[in-house]
């Protein structure tokens, strides 16, 4: 593991942060959304979106005439961050409540996508992530779709990941205190789909059967 560089090094909680590839990866494949920050023109934006990882890069997708695409592909640098929080820290009190979470963060440019086939995958690759099994299923995507539409693949290079786990951490002080701690947990889950108007009564395909 390479010794990360210093605006890749928390300032607070250092014990807290991992750079080994397998939690960066395990974290981002997780996650359905991150978001990316950037500036231009001395104004500061940042932008939620899907992505999805694929080897060494995480890929996006947008309009041809996107604001962020189209600031994105010439190779601004962004950083792009991607939290998953998993528990409420309930402690003794206000100051030691704390969240348990994973995050990730990511420094890096993108590199844009022509390669018809290349972005072709890169679809499909976010498609399958946000709905597992939905790819093969749907209407095959046409040429005109794919050149509406510009994907932009960034380099898992320069990242951190940051963990937060386990129960709160009281001052010994606090500890007799009778206040209840512990912890509540958060969950993001897919739920059983809900059919629109033209698909009731319609079986439900096999991908979304388990999802």
């Amino acid at each position: 593991m390479a010794t990360p560089a210093a605006h890749l090094i928390p300032s607070r909680s250092a014990k807290r942060a991992n750079y080994e590839p397998e939690t960066i990866n395990a974290i981002l494949d997780e996650a359905l959304y991150c978001t990316i920050s950037y500036s231009s023109e001395n104004k500061p934006y940042s932008i939620p979106t899907a992505f999805v990882r694929y080897e060494d890069r995480i890929y996006i997708h947008g309009s041809v005439g996107s604001h962020l695409m189209r600031e994105l592909e010439k190779g601004i640098p962004v950083c792009i961050s991607v939290t998953l929080m998993d528990a409420l820290v309930i402690a003794k009190s206000a100051f030691h409540h704390s969240v348990n979470y994973r995050s990730v963060v990511i420094f890096a440019q993108a590199e844009k996508v022509e390669d018809m086939a290349s972005k072709i995958e890169a679809f499909k690759w976010l498609t399958n992530k946000i709905v597992p099994g939905s790819w093969d299923y749907l209407r095959p995507i046409q040429e005109n779709e794919v050149r509406k539409t510009t994907a932009l693949a960034f380099k898992i290079d320069e990242a951190s990941a940051k963990i937060r786990t386990g129960m709160p951490v009281d001052d010994d002080e606090d500890l007799n205190l009778p206040i209840w701690t512990g912890l509540i947990p958060l969950q993001t889950k897919r739920m059983p789909p809900i059919p629109d108007k033209l698909s009731e009564g319609m079986p439900l395909p096999s991908h979304l059967v388990h999802i």
